[in-house]
Parts: C-alpha cells; sequence; structure tokens
C-alpha cells in the first residue's frame, strides 16, 4: 500500500496534525485512512467520558440554551455548584455509545423562554457534531435531543428572592 507523510499543516481525517509531528496515511484515502495509522502505529481509543464533555461544551455554547439535564440532576448539580471547591458538572445531560468509529449522542436541554426551540435544537444538533467530531475524529451517527423544561424569566427572581433572606 502506498502511503504519504503528512507534516504540521496538513491533516488526516480532518484532525490537525501537531506541529512537527508526522503521521501516515493511504493515499487517495484523505479522511478514511485512521485505521490505517492506527494498525501502523499503535490504536487509540476513545472514552465515553472524552465524548461527553466535548458534546456538553460544545451544546452550552449555543445562545438559548440554560441549562442541561433532567430535574432530579439539576437539582443535584446545583447543590454540588454550590459546595466549596465543587467543579461544575459539564456532562450533565449527555448520554453517549461509543464505538471504534462512531458515537451516538442523546441530549437532555432546557432552553431559555422565547427561543425558537427547532432553531436552538438544530444549532446544538449541529455545533456538537462539529466539535465532536473535528476533536475525537469520531463520526456522530445521531444526536438526539429531549427538552426537558423551558426557563422563563421569572425563576431567576423567584431564586434570587430565596438567596436574599440569608444573612
Amino acid at each position: 500500500m502506498t502511503t504519504q507523510t503528512t507534516h504540521a499543516t496538513q491533516s488526516v481525517a480532518g484532525i490537525p496534525a501537531a506541529k512537527g509531528a508526522t503521521r501516515e496515511a493511504p493515499l487517495g484515502k484523505e479522511g478514511a485512512g485512521t485505521d490505517e495509522a492506527t494498525t501502523t502505529h499503535g490504536k487509540t481509543s476513545i472514552a465515553d467520558v472524552v465524548v461527553v464533555k466535548v458534546a456538553g461544551v460544545a451544546a452550552r455554547e449555543i445562545p438559548g440554551i440554560h441549562d442541561m439535564g433532567g430535574g432530579l440532576s439539576r437539582t443535584i448539580g446545583a447543590v454540588r455548584d454550590r459546595v466549596p471547591g465543587g467543579r461544575p458538572n459539564v456532562g450533565r445531560g449527555v448520554k453517549v455509545e461509543v464505538g471504534e468509529r462512531q458515537t451516538a449522542i442523546d441530549l437532555e436541554l432546557v432552553v431559555e423562554y422565547g427561543v425558537s426551540i427547532t432553531e436552538v435544537a438544530g444549532d446544538v444538533r449541529e455545533n456538537v457534531i462539529a466539535a465532536v467530531e473535528r476533536i475525537t475524529g469520531l463520526e456522530v451517527v445521531e444526536v438526539n435531543i429531549t427538552i426537558n423544561d423551558v426557563h422563563l424569566p421569572e425563576d431567576d427572581d423567584q431564586a434570587a428572592g430565596t438567596e436574599s433572606r440569608v444573612a
């Protein structure tokens, strides 16, 4: 099989090569050669949690997304966020199935009141697919979106009112 060496400005499967790094990819099969590179230099495995985090961050980047996850997971997340030293869970509301070359993603979202749910869902889907495919190299076969709730402006007022009672 004929191979070509790619350099820092070229990429294999749409993933930029690191500066000074080289990779081998089958000639004439740009984007389809990741298996060949894997078998000649070792194997790369991507854990589910990696895809969960990438998808979670990509979904939250879209305007109109208030939060992610179902009611119980959001409640637990709110408590976790208030604990000193606690970190927000970027994977809340994200479930994935990861294979060797493909992944499927399920998202649970809370949108802001007044936004077009279909437009926001479409934007989230596009951004998640682009981010996951660019960062992991996995093909995203589907992104299923469930809208669990709509965040109302008065929800913020009520939450602010309960916090101000404590001195």
